[in-house]
Formats: C-alpha cells, sequence, structure tokens
C-alpha cells in the first residue's frame, strides 16, 4: 500500500469542467467529491498505476471509454481499472455530482490522452488551482467500532459503517451498492481479500461472496449511498 500524508484535505481543486475535493481518506483509498458543469467533461485520461471507481449522486452522465459509452444516472457506479482511458461527461441541467475512490492514494497518477480544454499530455493541476474549502464541503470520519453514522448530501442519504460480522452485510438491500473503505472479506487469511479496499460492489454480489467467504476483516469500513430520488420509505 502507497502512505502519503495527504495535500488537498482543506482545499479545492478547480478544474475547466468544475471543480473537486477529498473527501475522506486512510492509509488505503482516497475519495473525491467531483462536480462536473452540464456538456462538459473530464480528459480522456488513464490511470496507469491505481483503480478508480465512480458512484453518481446526482445528474446523468456519460463515461466514455475508447469503444463505448455508459449512461450513469444517480445511484449507479463503474468500476475502471488501471489504464484503461475514459472521460466523464455531465448531461444535466444542473450538471453532475459524483464520488470517485481512488486505490492506491496517487493523485498524480494520470496521463491526459485528449482534453478539449487544451490540457493534453499535461500533469495534474498545480497549486494555482486550488482554493480553501467552503462550509459547502464534506469531509467523512470513520464511524465508532460496530456503529454507523448518517449523512444527506448531494440529493443523497449517505451511511458510513463500521462492519464486523457476516450478518450486517445479509441485511443490505440486494440492488444497493457497497463501497469498501477499509478491511473487507477475507480468504482465509487475512492478507487475502476477496473484496477490499477501494471496491464498490452491489451487495447480492456481497452475498454471494460471504455465502464461501464468511471471514470479515475486523476494520472493515463500507459506505452505502442512496439517492432520495429512489427512497420511499
Amino acid at each position: 500500500m502507497v502512505k502519503t500524508k495527504t495535500e488537498y484535505k482543506n482545499v479545492i481543486v478547480n478544474k475547466p469542467w468544475g471543480y473537486e475535493y477529498l473527501a475522506y481518506e486512510n492509509e488505503h483509498v482516497g475519495l473525491w467529491f467531483l462536480h462536473i458543469d452540464k456538456e462538459h467533461q473530464t480528459s480522456l485520461h488513464c490511470h496507469p498505476k491505481k483503480d478508480t471507481g465512480l458512484i453518481v449522486l446526482d445528474g446523468v452522465v456519460d463515461v466514455s471509454f475508447l469503444n463505448n459509452i455508459n449512461r450513469l444516472v444517480a445511484g449507479r457506479k463503474i468500476m475502471i481499472r488501471k489504464g484503461l482511458f475514459h472521460s466523464t461527461k455531465a448531461l444535466s441541467e444542473n450538471g453532475a455530482n459524483i464520488f470517485e475512490i481512488e486505490t492506491p492514494k496517487i493523485k498524480h497518477d494520470l496521463v491526459r490522452l485528449e482534453d478539449k480544454y487544451g490540457r493534453k499530455a499535461k500533469p495534474y493541476e498545480g497549486k494555482s488551482s486550488e482554493e480553501k474549502k467552503n462550509r459547502e464541503c464534506i469531509f467523512f470520519k470513520n464511524p465508532a467500532k460496530d456503529s454507523k453514522d448518517t449523512y444527506i448530501f448531494s440529493n443523497c442519504k449517505i451511511l458510513l459503517e463500521s462492519v464486523s460480522n457476516k450478518e450486517k452485510f445479509m441485511k443490505i438491500n440486494d440492488y444497493e451498492n457497497i463501497m469498501f473503505l477499509d478491511g473487507g472479506i477475507m480468504a482465509g487469511d487475512k492478507d487475502i481479500l476477496v473484496a477490499s479496499p477501494g471496491d464498490v460492489i452491489a451487495a447480492h454480489i456481497v452475498k454471494r461472496l460471504l455465502k464461501t467467504f464468511d471471514k470479515v476483516h475486523q476494520n472493515t469500513i463500507i459506505m452505502i449511498i442512496k439517492s432520495l430520488n429512489e427512497i420511499t420509505e
């Protein structure tokens, strides 16, 4: 695992397409909040050394690859493995809000192939693009052991939970996506994880894993994001 002192905890990074900031981190993962303005898009880029996962909080986006396009609405996710060129475009009137989780934490692991704002082949933004965070910015902290914290943010209900046993996973609705922030599901030895920090996995898949691998790492922290538009309770 890569362990680096954070450079971004207290700043917003302005982009030609909107802005982003760090919303959570530990030694394994960094979770970023992205706002993309309507009809704007990130560069067509890849991350040679890290995997990323995207979950749409609010709005509609197209995630484009070299050969195909995936349309995602609020509550939907996609995993992007290292080296895969991709770009995200906001389609909705008020733009789109997204969580992006990266593992390992290497923010400058970036190769831009194409960019409509003149950043082709250029590195990640420098200090001149940064400003201090404001009150609207969120930063998550780990919940107490075997407890959960609830947040309302960006038209979503967000649960951050400490999970130490299989039974808690079994109570999660099958259609919900589980983001692993720490720990995970163990395959025998604690160093072998079949669900690990940075993974975003549908709950029914997690339950299927637990039918064979029923050990949950004692430090497991998960996040579940529910679009308020889909909550009827």
